[in-house]
């Protein structure tokens, strides 16, 4: 970072200043997603908005080697010793409808030196995001968001809902809090697509609309922290975890990710199966193969393996398929006549433990090395992979994803094209954390990890 630069971010910052003291906003939330998926904080007042845009706010680099329950791995990167800057991103900044008289803004993490932090997850991903555009794609992402809401935060918590999964019962009983949460968002300038009850007790899942990638994933953590804001005001609680009853329905955290070229959309536009083209379809075998590794990052905890279950639109095996949300990798094309602004994939095997800037690097990290192996796609799937017997599985190259963090933190390891574009820094850090993670839960129950992890995420 030179001088004009922290001079262009000074005087943006204090553009919003004014407008944000109209709004009786008094202070504002700097927010980064650690390695375990947990969106930490620094505030600062209105009043020193602007410093903080141009030299950031203090932050020491253990923060890196923080777990969910906020234990620090045992690792050479967490060092007392020196000092990283977050530095809000002033393009980002919106006030917050759900939690009035704060406004939020991401942050990424540079060194003392005016480097970036090789540990940011934020900017990790804008570099991925650069390399695709080096290709002359123009990415669009978006997060589903999947949630449980409870009457209050308890040891053994109640669904705030008892009707139907999908039933409009379910959505009259918590009409109040959709009504607010869904103005708050509007409010904050998120483009909300869908809101519906889902199928687990008490569950509901939004979607919004696509975006560049990087503001994708600052949308996530948005919407997620004003759920948690609205839900709170109505006296209720909030579980993005994983898996909140053993056996059941978890949460997702799905990504859809597309790409354009020349305006034209690589994932309906081309000559292979379904309209894709030979980059989509490249990136999309670039990130099949890569499935077991990815798990390290978009299922990071030891909690997301009890949701990857077969037959719970989890998404377990290794396949792909035009529509099947029993396909971890799901070609979506919507109606016929819209598949040129529609058409997509949708990454289903990840959940909200996972950093959303790290999986959205990661899944980008896989592609394009797809796209460098001119990678190509097995058969679609269009069966439910755990209706098919284990013979018929082998003979299509099907496997069952790994079923623990171990075996996808083994993957991740010995994977060279994520752990070249996560760098030794970053990957130390992953492998440092889920292995502290490992160790915590190494006796533990299913419902003995829920427990512990319902409201962490």
């Amino acid at each position: 970072m030179d001088e004009q630069d922290r001079a262009a971010r000074m005087s943006s910052a204090r553009d919003h200043v004014d407008q944000l003291a109209a709004l009786d906003v008094a202070a504002v939330a700097l927010t980064f997603v650690d390695t375990s998926g947990i969106t930490r904080v620094k505030g600062v007042p209105l009043a020193a908005f602007e410093r903080a845009a141009g030299w950031g706010v203090g932050a020491t680099p253990v923060f890196d080697a923080f777990g969910m329950d906020d234990s620090i791995a045992a690792t050479p990167i967490a060092n007392p010793a020196g000092d990283l800057r977050l530095i809000p991103d002033t393009g980002a900044l919106v006030a917050l409808a759900g939690q009035p008289g704060w406004a939020w803004a991401p942050a990424d993490r540079w060194t003392q030196q005016g480097e970036e932090h090789p540990g940011c997850a934020r900017l990790l991903a804008a570099r991925q995001l650069r390399r695709l555009e080096q290709t002359g794609a123009v990415a669009k992402a978006a997060f589903e968001v999947e949630w449980v809401l409870y009457r209050a935060e308890e040891a053994d918590p109640v669904p705030a809902t008892t009707g139907p999964a999908y039933g409009m019962t379910r959505l009259m009983e918590v009409s109040d809090f959709a009504v607010d949460l869904l103005r708050a968002l509007a409010r904050q300038g998120v483009a909300v697509q869908q809101f519906h009850p889902e199928y687990a007790p008490g569950q509901f899942e939004l979607s919004v609309a696509p975006e560049s990638p990087v503001a994708a994933a600052d949308t996530a953590v948005l919407v997620r922290s004003t759920i948690r804001a609205v839900a709170a005001r109505h006296g209720m609680a909030v579980s993005f975890a994983p898996s909140v009853a053993a056996g059941g329905v978890g949460n997702g955290g799905h990504l859809h990710l597309s790409f354009a070229r020349a305006g034209r959309n690589l994932f309906s536009d081309g000559d292979r199966r379904f309209g894709l083209s030979e980059t989509a379809e490249a990136f999309i075998a670039g990130v099949l193969r890569r499935l077991p590794a990815l798990l390290a990052i978009g299922a990071p905890s030891v909690a997301s393996y009890q949701r990857l279950l077969p037959s719970h639109w989890a998404g377990v095996y290794t396949c792909w398929g035009l529509e099947n949300r029993e396909a971890p990798l799901r070609l979506v094309t919507g109606s016929t006549g819209e598949h040129d602004q529609t058409a997509n994939i949708e990454l289903k095997c990840i959940d909200q433990s996972a950093n959303p800037y790290l999986i959205l690097a990661a899944t980008l990290a896989c592609g394009l090395a797809g796209i460098e192996e001119n990678a190509t796609l097995p058969e679609p799937v269009q069966v439910d992979p755990a209706a098919l017997g284990d013979d018929e599985r082998a003979a299509l190259g099907i496997d069952r994803l790994p079923t623990d963090l171990a075996r996808s933190l083994a993957a991740f390891e010995a994977d060279a094209a994520l752990t070249g574009a996560f760098g030794p820094e970053l990957t130390e850090t992953v492998l440092a954390v889920r292995r502290a993670e490992l160790a915590t839960f190494a006796d533990a129950t299913p419902d003995q990890i829920i427990a512990a992890t319902r409201w962490r995420h």
